[in-house]
């Protein structure tokens, strides 16, 4: 009889991570996969979808105006409930650390359902920094049965806490799956990126590529990135800064506000990329800025150097390889970053070298071999 797995996510990041696993499971006769999602990045969620070529089973469309965590966290818990009732799972797999992770994790709990925890064992040790995603993620440990961490320090992480060695799995990461994948389908078909000059994509010019979204930056953290943005640009006029800003309108409003006048010369405010395009954009960019997780582990792939606009990180392998390094939101240190890496070769050349830590692209086939034998 076919194991029946329910892949339950809400995300972009969990999207991109997850499609290839997915994928995989459809295509092995042990299994029977279903896709649930929450609908917690609508647009940016169905992007990836569209992407992979994968159709959600079922979508509770979670999403509402002016929501609060609590109120989606307890929306997700009772969706999600209810669809375990119905679909009757075998197994629940979650990926990474977002209230979907979390409500799916608890509700399949509360049916006596085992959870795979995909992206398992990150940890800052610090539950307001990333907020919530610290919190959702430890909590989630402790539901999970099987643990599929991306590195060793993860299951040192987990091992420090409790969880018995014989549950943990590393297995690299699947967002490097992914973004194989993806990287191939940008070469034979580059896509068109609107907002960007013409030539852009194609030319020689350097490019920093800029991404922030995460809610402890909101306010005075992102006040002091754009500001900074600002500068950089005025101080380096043949370098363009390319910055997809994110829908939520703690980040429109004082990018738009500080970086808006600044458009059509070496500043290039976008709307959110799809996956192919963000990593064609990731591809071509010389630097990237960013405050996104993904983000860490996917750029060391290609090659890029990033500069991490936050105070404490989940993934500490990216930075002691040297491609990563945390530099906080105080603007007179990200300029002071950016600036020696498009002035100093030599410190470029040294992060840009560093190698990847998060896998080799086989972390899809290591979990579902796992999960085949149990």
């Amino acid at each position: 009889m076919k194991r029946k797995i329910a892949v339950i996510f809400g995300t972009r990041p969990e999207a991109i991570k997850l499609c290839p696993v997915v994928l995989t499971l459809k295509a092995d006769p042990a299994f029977d996969c279903k896709v649930c999602v929450t609908g917690q990045h609508r647009e940016m969620l169905q992007q990836v979808l569209d992407v992979f070529g994968v159709t959600p089973d079922k979508d509770l469309a979670l999403m509402r105006p002016n929501q609060t965590l609590g109120g989606l966290t307890s929306r997700a818990i009772a969706a999600i409930d209810d669809y375990l009732a119905e679909e009757k799972p075998d197994v629940v797999m979650v990926q990474g650390d977002t209230t979907t992770v979390l409500a799916g994790a608890l509700a399949a709990f509360y049916h006596h359902i085992p959870v795979a925890h995909v992206e398992a064992g990150l940890r800052t040790w610090n539950m307001q920094s990333p907020w919530p995603e610290e919190a959702n993620r430890v909590l989630t440990t402790r539901l999970a049965k099987w643990h599929f961490c991306p590195t060793e320090n993860n299951k040192a992480n987990l091992l420090k806490e409790g969880v018995p060695d014989a549950n943990i799995f590393v297995t690299g990461n699947t967002v490097i799956d992914a973004l194989l994948m993806a990287k191939e389908m940008v070469r034979k078909n580059p896509p068109t990126i609107d907002g960007l000059p013409p030539d852009l994509m194609q030319s020689e010019v350097r490019m920093v590529l800029v991404t922030g979204h995460r809610r402890e930056n909101f306010g005075d953290g992102f006040e002091n990135i754009c500001t900074a943005i600002r500068n950089l640009a005025e101080r380096f006029p043949d370098v363009h800064f390319v910055y997809p800003v994110h829908l939520n309108p703690n980040v429109r409003e004082p990018v738009g506000r500080i970086l808006g006048h600044h458009c059509g010369k070496n500043v290039h405010l976008i709307e959110p990329q799809s996956y192919l395009p963000f990593v064609a954009l990731m591809n071509r960019a010389y630097l990237i800025l960013t405050d996104s997780g993904g983000v860490q582990e996917e750029a060391p792939s290609l090659g890029k150097p990033i500069l991490v606009m936050r105070d404490t990180t989940e993934r500490p392998e990216a930075v002691a390889s040297g491609t990563v390094k945390l530099i906080g939101t105080e603007r007179e240190v990200i300029e002071r970053e950016a600036a020696l890496l498009l002035m100093n070769e030599k410190e470029y050349a040294k992060m840009a070298a560093a190698v990847n830590p998060y896998g080799d692209g086989k972390a899809v086939d290591r979990i579902v071999k796992v999960l085949e034998g149990v």
